[in-house]
C-alpha cells in the first residue's frame, strides 16, 4: 500500500535566482504529501491500528532543525479556487483561515488561534519565531478549469503561475510571507490524490512561475475518497471503531479539507523550503511537525482513534477547536517543540 508521504525529488528545471542560492544549495528537493491512514487503502475492512504516530511519545522522534528559513514575517494566505465552489464552501474555509489570527470579539476556547501558537514556537537560526499573524489575502477563482480537470504536480505550478500573472486581478507576489493555497473542487483529479495524498506543500520553480513561492495543494475528496481524506467524518466500509460524529460545518468534503489545510499550513510555516524543521535522514521523505501527529485530534489519540473530541448534543457535530463567528472545526494536532509530543489546546492532561 502507498505510504504517508510521496517522495518527489526532481531537480529544478533551471538554476534558482542567486538570492536563494545560499538557502537551497545544500538540499535535495523533495515533495511533501499527507494522508491520514498511511497503510490503509480505500474501502478496506483491515485493522486501522497500524499507525506509528501516537500521542505522548518522544523516545524515537528525532525532529531536527536543518538551518533553513521559517516564516517569521507576517503570513498572508492566498487561496486559489480551482473548479466549482459554492459560496457556503468558501465561507467555511475563509472562516478557518481568519480564525488563526482573529480580529474582533474573543473566540471561545479551545481555539484555532491557540492551536497556531504551537506552530509559532518554531524558530529559525536567529531565534526568530514563526509569525503568529496569519491573514487571508487576495483570492483567485479559476471556474473554467484553465488547466483541465486532471492535474499533475507540475501542472499545479502552472495553475499558480496563471494566478500570479493574470491580466485581471493577479495575485500579488510575496516571496517573504505569502503562502499560495490551491484548492481543487470535488470533480478535479490530481496526481496521486486518494491513492497516496490528500494534500502536499512545496515551492514553485522560477522557470515555471517566475518566483520561488511556498504553496500547498488540498483537494475536496467528497466524491473520490471521503473515507481516506475526509476521515473521521467518513470511514471505510467494515470499520468497527468509534465514529467521530457529524462534520461541524455540514460539509463532509470541506470539513475534511480544513484539517488537511491546517496540516499543510503548519508545515509550510515551519519548513517552507523543505530545509528547516523535519525528522528523518532522507530529505525526499521528510517527517514534518504535522506528520508526527497524523490522525490525532485529542487526548488519547493514535492509530484509528481520534482522541477525545467535543460532540455537540444538539446536532452531533464533532470538533476540537472554536473559530470566529461561532464556527467549529476539527483540526489535527502538531508536534510541540518543547514538550516533545503531539499537542493541542484541547488536551485534557
Amino acid at each position: 500500500m502507498p505510504g504517508a508521504r510521496a517522495g518527489w525529488c526532481p531537480a529544478p528545471p533551471v538554476a534558482l535566482p542567486s538570492v536563494l542560492f545560499v538557502v537551497l544549495l545544500s538540499i535535495t528537493i523533495p515533495a511533501k504529501a499527507w494522508r491520514p491512514w498511511p497503510h490503509i487503502g480505500l474501502n478496506t475492512s483491515s485493522s486501522l491500528g497500524e499507525s506509528k504516530k501516537y500521542e505522548g511519545s518522544s523516545e524515537f522522534v528525532q525532529l531536527r532543525y536543518h538551518m533553513g528559513p521559517v516564516l517569521t514575517a507576517n503570513i498572508t494566505v492566498h487561496p486559489i479556487w480551482y473548479g466549482e465552489w459554492t459560496p457556503a464552501q468558501k465561507r467555511i474555509i475563509r472562516a478557518f483561515l481568519r480564525s488563526i489570527s482573529p480580529n474582533g470579539p474573543p473566540v471561545r476556547r479551545p481555539s484555532v488561534a491557540e492551536w497556531w501558537r504551537t506552530v509559532a514556537m518554531y524558530t529559525d537560526q536567529t531565534g526568530a519565531n514563526v509569525s503568529r499573524t496569519v491573514r487571508l489575502g487576495a483570492e483567485k477563482n479559476d471556474r473554467r478549469y484553465s488547466h483541465g480537470r486532471s492535474l499533475t504536480r507540475l501542472s499545479i505550478q502552472h495553475v499558480i503561475r496563471s494566478a500570479v500573472t493574470a491580466r485581471t486581478r493577479p495575485l500579488p507576489v510575496n516571496p517573504k510571507g505569502g503562502l499560495y493555497l490551491l484548492l481543487t473542487s470535488a470533480d478535479v483529479a490530481v496526481e496521486d490524490f486518494c491513492g497516496q495524498v490528500c494534500g502536499f506543500h512545496y515551492f514553485t520553480f522560477p522557470s515555471i512561475v517566475g518566483y520561488t513561492l511556498p504553496y500547498a495543494w488540498v483537494g475536496n475528496a467528497a466524491r473520490a475518497c471521503p473515507t481516506v481524506c475526509a476521515w473521521p467524518f467518513a470511514v471505510p466500509e467494515g470499520y468497527g471503531g468509534p465514529r467521530a460524529g457529524e462534520p461541524p460545518n455540514g460539509d463532509v468534503g470541506v470539513d475534511g479539507m480544513v484539517s488537511v489545510i491546517a496540516h499543510e499550513l503548519a508545515e509550510m510555516a515551519s519548513n517552507p523550503l523543505v530545509n528547516a524543521w523535519y525528522a528523518g535522514a532522507d530529505p525526499c521523505f521528510p517527517t514534518e511537525i504535522a506528520d508526527l501527529c497524523e490522525g490525532i485530534y485529542g487526548t488519547g489519540g493514535g492509530g484509528s482513534y481520534t482522541g477525545q473530541l467535543t460532540v455537540d448534543a444538539r446536532d452531533g457535530a464533532a470538533y476540537n477547536f472554536n473559530g470566529i463567528g461561532g464556527r467549529r472545526f476539527l483540526v489535527q494536532w502538531v508536534w510541540h517543540p518543547e514538550l516533545n509530543y503531539c499537542y493541542g489546546p484541547n488536551a485534557l492532561d
